[in-house]
């Protein structure tokens, strides 16, 4: 294939992940019927269809699905590395985007990038709020942040925040309806503030540690929310016990707003880790972003 026809994959490619014409000829700045018609046309050189097209949606046949997964990640790399060079001896510029959940920005991606950007203006870092454990190379982001444990070993991880503890809390008036739980299996005959995550399609299962000893617990209640900021609100409100990441509830305990319990369950964890594909092609402004984010604590 001739090198005039990678843009015919990158068409296919947009198409594929957008599954609509009209989405992916605005996302290329091209017509729709231009895009059609470079898709035909690669399908006619090669000989097989790759879309299958209905009145309300596009999908792929067994060949564009084969296809997909070969280029995608190769034009991915194609245009890093093209970025790469086109920055040498110019100013660090372009978009990274990133994906992590609303604590993790607020905590240790917002403070570091509010330092960042204004010494790069030509920087620009788009940050999507995501519970799921998203597949950052099939979603075409440039890194994503999550716990250490939780990074795929395939994988570039760098740490950017310290370790990490959870807290058990309740508010006084909740606590005077029910006792408060002396061990983790306690938490079944309380109220408890779920967190649904997107990935599982299910509920966060509370996780203890002492003495060695690991444990999950399916809590039961009246409010699930799938934001971290709006479970810390609801316990605020008196509706039951939450389990949220320590410094949160820590200005709420200590204004005698939040009564903490289980305290010896909740060991540290590794903390908030950056991480993103170990083939990816590192732009300079990519690379000045992963330093300025690092943990040095």
């Amino acid at each position: 294939m001739q090198r005039g026809h990678l843009d015919d994959l990158a068409a296919l490619v947009a198409v594929a992940r957008e599954r609509s014409f009209t989405k992916a000829a605005a996302k290329l700045a091209v017509s729709q019927s231009a895009l059609s018609q470079t898709i035909r046309q690669l399908e006619t050189r090669l000989g097989i269809r790759l879309l299958t097209r209905t009145t309300r949606s596009v999908g792929l046949t067994e060949a564009g699905e084969r296809l997909l997964r070969t280029v995608a990640p190769r034009l991915q790399e194609i245009e890093a590395e093209l970025a790469s060079v086109s920055e040498l001896g110019e100013k660090p510029s372009g978009t990274i985007r990133i994906t992590a959940g609303d604590h993790a920005i607020r905590s240790v991606l917002w403070p570091k990038l509010e330092r960042f950007l204004p010494r790069y203006p030509d920087i620009r870092v788009e940050l999507a709020i995501d519970y799921g454990l998203t597949d950052i190379v099939a979603e075409r982001y440039d890194a994503g942040v999550r716990w250490g444990e939780q990074v795929a070993r395939d994988m570039v991880a760098v740490r950017i925040g310290p370790d990490i503890r959870f807290a058990v809390v309740g508010t006084g008036s909740y606590f005077a309806r029910r006792p408060p739980p002396q061990t983790p299996q306690d938490l079944v005959a309380h109220s408890c503030i779920n967190l649904r995550l997107p990935t599982y399609g299910g509920l966060y299962a509370w996780e203890f540690e002492r003495d060695g000893r690991e444990m999950k617990v399916r809590v039961e209640g009246q409010l699930v929310f799938n934001g971290i900021f709006q479970v810390l609100d609801a316990a605020l409100a008196g509706f039951g016990l939450a389990y949220v990441p320590e410094d949160l509830a820590r200005p709420h305990l200590a204004r005698g707003r939040l009564r903490r319990v289980l305290e010896e369950w909740c060991p540290p964890w590794s903390g908030y880790h950056l991480y993103y594909p170990s083939r990816r092609q590192t732009s300079a402004a990519f690379a000045l972003l992963v330093d300025a984010l690092r943990h040095r604590g």
